[in-house]
């Protein structure tokens, strides 16, 4: 991926169009960043706002976050929408069909353990264990970026290469190695209902960056959320803004017809 400085210029949202299939990123897109991952909560507006969409786009909607499935389907139950959990490591089909990686869990228990006692030992760190990917979070205590990316480096030597350092907001997570988001939605495009619409990703976080080149490759839009390089071709302020957008764009669908 190329860098694109804050002071080039951003293309402006795309006109709607009624053959989009929609890939959404959660946390600091459409619900702002919380204190901690477990202080987030799922309104009514967002939940009625999804159900909308899903259906004005046929059902080609999916989420694509950070989070494991567990954690998705506990913050939108008793829905259970297509979704890839913790990057792309584990994904829903259309079908229910949910697509895993093989965790190699007796060497993540090593490492789960250490990076857990050593959170513990750091107040303003949190560990999280999502089953197949481990994070270690620093958005309370931003001070100790430095000492968190070196235990999070430290522990993923005991690992061998089949696992790899994911850097987010914030956060320093261990992850199988080949697996991002920007390889779920080109999973995603090789299934109905996406396959032959237009993909559009909003995302906020340097995660998002390998759907953002993703779609820019399969000619789709890429919408960034918030300040920051970006290789996203267009950018909304924050997750206010992209609710409006979205519910715009559910509007234009259930009055175009022309598309």
């Amino acid at each position: 991926m190329t860098d694109m400085s804050e002071a080039r210029a951003v293309a402006p949202l795309p006109p709607y169009a009624r053959d989009w299939c929609f890939f959404l990123d959660l946390d600091g897109t459409l619900l702002d960043l919380a204190a901690t991952p477990a202080a987030v909560r799922v309104d009514d507006e967002l939940s009625e706002l999804l159900t909308n969409l899903r259906r004005a786009a046929g059902g080609a909607l999916a989420l694509i976050s950070g989070r494991s499935l567990r954690d998705l389907d506990r913050l939108f139950a008793p829905e259970r929408l297509l979704a890839a959990g913790q990057h792309g490591v584990e994904r829903r089909d259309a079908g229910g069909n949910v697509h895993r990686h093989a965790a190699r869990r007796e060497l993540l228990r090593t490492v789960s353990a250490r990076l857990s006692a050593y959170a513990a030992a750091n107040p303003g760190l949190l560990f999280e264990d999502k089953g197949q990917s481990l994070a270690l979070h620093f958005r309370r205590a931003p001070e100790l970026a430095g000492a968190a990316r070196d235990a999070v480096a430290a522990a993923l030597c005991m690992l061998g290469g089949v696992y790899e350092m994911q850097i987010g907001k914030l956060v320093f997570e261990i992850k199988p190695t080949g697996y991002d988001k920007g390889s779920t939605i080109e999973d995603y495009m090789q299934e109905a209902p996406f396959g032959g619409r237009v993909p559009v990703f909003v995302g906020d976080d340097l995660t998002d960056e390998y759907g953002f080149c993703t779609v820019n490759a399969l000619v789709g839009h890429s919408i960034k959320v918030g300040s920051g390089e970006s290789q996203a071709r267009a950018r909304l302020a924050d997750a206010a803004a992209v609710r409006a957008w979205l519910a715009g764009w559910i509007a234009y669908a259930a009055t175009d017809r022309t598309a």
